[in-house]
């Protein structure tokens, strides 16, 4: 089918979504289904009378959150007039039945956000955030596998049977069943939407603002550059035209490799999917499903086009700014009718769709127009410069460890994500600080209190960045939704290290033991240390990170260190280790060298805590540790030693270094997360008493309190030791952390305090 894509003009506009439409899908000749964030599905079927008009002809209610993927069960004898698959933040997958609009399957087990739903023959397979794959048969869970180290984003269904998905680690998988059959690299951020080309390859889009085809080998066969933000969705047609929607609110058309052709939208486009006639549906973040198309008869009257036109001059005239403020918020025309009193006197005032400067002519007693501005007049005396360019605010950041402070630029006209997210790429820090930055932000630039209402999204969820108060008349048992910080689910760790630091500091050990006649034996070789400097490499180098591959000799190396070198010199060998564990592969081969015999792990705790230099072995110890819990293999040895970790651990909370605090906290409440999983209730009371413990200190580093009082409520409001912690008297304790001037301990203070008040 020939399509002349430089031609797509405006089709409709289905209305009726009261929130976002995050997904897409088109159900053969059937209709097309849509997903919101007002967590409801729509069904559209179109107008018999009217071929380019759809009309909702249902509406699925059952999701507790948004809503997002989405995919259609062909008509069977289960379902005669077909069947709607869904996944939503809520972490459940949900089976329609399309004839009654009738949910006729709950699929509970993700941990977290679903994030894609396929369908494999009468199978269902299912993708999250909690980084699983799992496989549903007649309503039941027969299948999941960790099929990434961090979230996946999507997934599809190849012709061929194999499944695709696409993750945060920023690559693709191949899968034959469980089995990875090839992992694709190239992406440099999130993979975040997938479709197949057929007769060419996979397509993926991406959070680094492109999309790209690869064959099924791995091979990149072209990249399309040209989104000027995140790319959320992709899809082809058998015309062989590409349709991709990104966060800078257009869908693009591609043909060979080429933009041809972009769409504006008032809005995010969330997705964008093709139907079998070429047109092109988009799904908006203004709440508006949109189809476009080439043929004349199905266009939009000229009315409907006009009025399009007008929405997004609204849109794009409420994004200006001039002088830092909104253009709707500066005054009309009519400001111009008092006259100045100083010659030269500015004014800024809204003129049409621009900002316009003006200055008063005392001679003549009159305005001059001075010329539309961006800034507003004498901004510029006023901004702070870094590098040549001048911002609303640069802020000073200091994220801790010893690490110098660096300065972090901000406009206020700017997405506070989009900020924070390009900051810490320039600055090589990990995207685990990305919500901790936007807070800084927004509570250092005076934004910290706003509502959903705010254009700030968090583009990866499409949450705000904060949520309400609770109102005042909201019912104890509904309050839930008002919790802050609890529950905690995933695994803290500690993910950044300065390679050059460390291999410096082994290199000045090891001429250390070099010189000494007693232990010169234990000293490197050169081999040895080149080695060593191999592994660093691997470990730094982030582009191949989750593709590369470590050796049984390059662990055992470590573990020799470890055993035979003196205590006071292990502690930049344990954060080599401490990096490993977060490896894929370096995790695993680790974990081939750990039995009950031979526990090294065991015996390098029980040596940093028995040591010196105390400090710094206590740190990169207990770190390394902590990074455990990011990886599932090591859960089982996590809790048979939980008794003995805590114990030896258990004087940290009262340690003068604040980052040994910290690093203890962090421990308390993965074990946390994972003794709720585990539904150790023996277990859930030790970490509880360990966590009560920290926060009953009065002056301990307020990150480390934070994380115990999280780990608490979490415990409290998920776990099994609710009744434990009333005992405990944790309801003063909550009472003195609401009081807190910290913010962040005051929220976690306020959760406790509602959980207590709901038992």
């Amino acid at each position: 089918m020939e399509i002349d894509p430089a031609l797509y003009r405006l089709s409709c506009e289905l209305r009726g979504h009261e929130d976002d439409v995050r997904g897409i899908r088109v159900c053969d000749n059937a209709g097309i289904a849509t997903s919101s964030r007002d967590k409801t599905i729509r069904f559209w079927s179109l107008d018999p009378s009217n071929n380019r008009i759809y009309t909702t002809s249902k509406i699925l209610l059952g999701h507790t959150s948004f809503v997002g993927p989405l995919n259609w069960i062909s008509p069977n004898e289960e379902f005669p007039e077909g069947g709607i698959v869904s996944g939503g933040m809520d972490t459940l997958v949900l089976v329609w039945d399309l004839r009654t609009g009738e949910k006729v399957q709950t699929l509970k087990g993700h941990q977290l956000q679903v994030t894609g739903v396929v369908m494999d023959g009468l199978d269902i397979v299912s993708s999250s955030v909690d980084c699983t794959l799992r496989r549903w048969r007649k309503g039941q869970s027969i299948e999941v596998w960790e099929a990434h180290k961090a979230a996946i984003q999507a997934v599809i269904k190849l012709p061929s049977g194999e499944l695709i998905s696409g993750s945060s680690d920023t690559t693709l998988k191949l899968w034959r069943g469980r089995t990875c059959i090839h992992t694709f690299v190239g992406h440099s951020d999130t993979v975040r939407g997938l479709a197949e080309m057929p007769g060419s390859g996979i397509l993926s889009a991406s959070h680094d603002g492109s999309i790209r085809l690869w064959a099924i080998n791995g091979q990149v066969l072209m990249e399309m550059v040209g989104h000027t933000s995140i790319v959320y969705s992709v899809d082809s047609h058998a015309s062989g035209l590409i349709v991709s929607g990104s966060e800078d609110c257009s869908a693009k058309i591609w043909k060979d490799g080429v933009c041809v052709q972009s769409i504006e939208h008032p809005g995010c486009v969330w997705d964008a999917k093709f139907l079998e006639n070429g047109d092109i549906v988009t799904a908006c973040s203004d709440g508006v499903v949109r189809v476009w198309t080439v043929h004349p008869d199905r266009t939009a009257d000229l009315l409907e086009l006009e009025s399009y036109a007008s929405q997004l001059s609204q849109y794009k005239c409420s994004r200006k700014r001039v002088g830092g403020l909104k253009l709707e918020d500066l005054p009309g025309l009519e400001a111009l009718q008092i006259p100045g009193t100083s010659d030269g006197q500015t004014k800024v005032v809204r003129e049409g769709d621009n900002g316009v400067a003006y200055s008063w002519n005392l001679r003549e007693q009159k305005w001059d127009k001075i010329g539309e501005v961006v800034d507003g007049p004498d901004d510029n005396m006023k901004r702070p410069v870094l590098d040549g360019v001048q911002y609303d605010h640069v802020f000073d950041v200091d994220i801790g460890d010893g690490e110098p402070i660096r300065k972090l630029p901000y406009n206020r006209s700017d997405n506070p994500y989009t900020t924070a997210d390009k900051w810490l790429l320039k600055e090589n820090l990990p995207l685990s600080y990305r919500q901790q930055i936007v807070e800084f932000i927004l509570e250092n630039s005076g934004q910290k209190n706003f509502s959903f209402d705010s254009s700030f999204r968090d583009p990866y969820t499409g949450s705000s960045a904060y949520i309400p108060g609770q109102p005042s008349n909201m019912s104890a048992v509904s309050a839930k939704a008002t919790y802050k910080h609890i529950p905690k689910k995933g695994m803290l760790v500690f993910d950044v290290a300065q390679f050059d630091g460390i291999v410096k500091k082994i290199s000045e050990f090891n001429n250390a033991l070099l010189s000494d006649p007693e232990n010169k034996n234990l000293s490197l070789a050169e081999p040895e240390f080149s080695r060593l400097g191999a592994i660093v490499k691997i470990l730094k180098d982030t582009s191949h990170y989750h593709c590369s591959r470590f050796s049984d000799d390059d662990v055992a190396l470590l573990l020799k260190l470890l055993k035979s070198w003196p205590p006071a010199m292990i502690f930049p060998v344990i954060d080599i280790l401490r990096m490993i564990v977060l490896h894929p592969d370096g995790a695993t081969i680790l974990l081939k060298h750990i039995n009950d015999e031979n526990d090294i792990l065991m015996e390098m705790i029980k040596k940093v805590t028995t040591s010196t230099p105390l400090p710094a072995n206590l740190l990169t110890g207990i770190r390394a540790v902590t990074n455990l819990f990011k990886n599932s293999c090591y859960n089982q040895w996590l809790q048979k030693h939980r008794g003995e970790i805590l114990d030896v651990f258990s004087t940290c909370y009262s340690s003068s270094n604040k980052n040994v605090q910290v690093s203890y906290s962090s421990l308390i409440l993965n074990y946390a997360v994972l003794l709720i999983e585990n539904k150790d209730q023996e277990g859930q009371s030790q970490v509880l008493s360990a966590a009560l413990e920290i926060a009953e200190e009065e002056n301990l580093e307020v990150d480390s309190k934070f994380r115990a009082l999280v780990a608490i409520g979490t415990l409290m409001l998920e776990g099994l030791v609710r009744r434990i912690a009333l005992d405990f008297d944790v309801e003063n304790i909550a009472k003195a952390a609401t009081a807190s001037k910290d913010t962040k301990i005051a929220e976690v203070g306020a959760d406790i305090e509602l959980i207590t008040k709901q038992t």
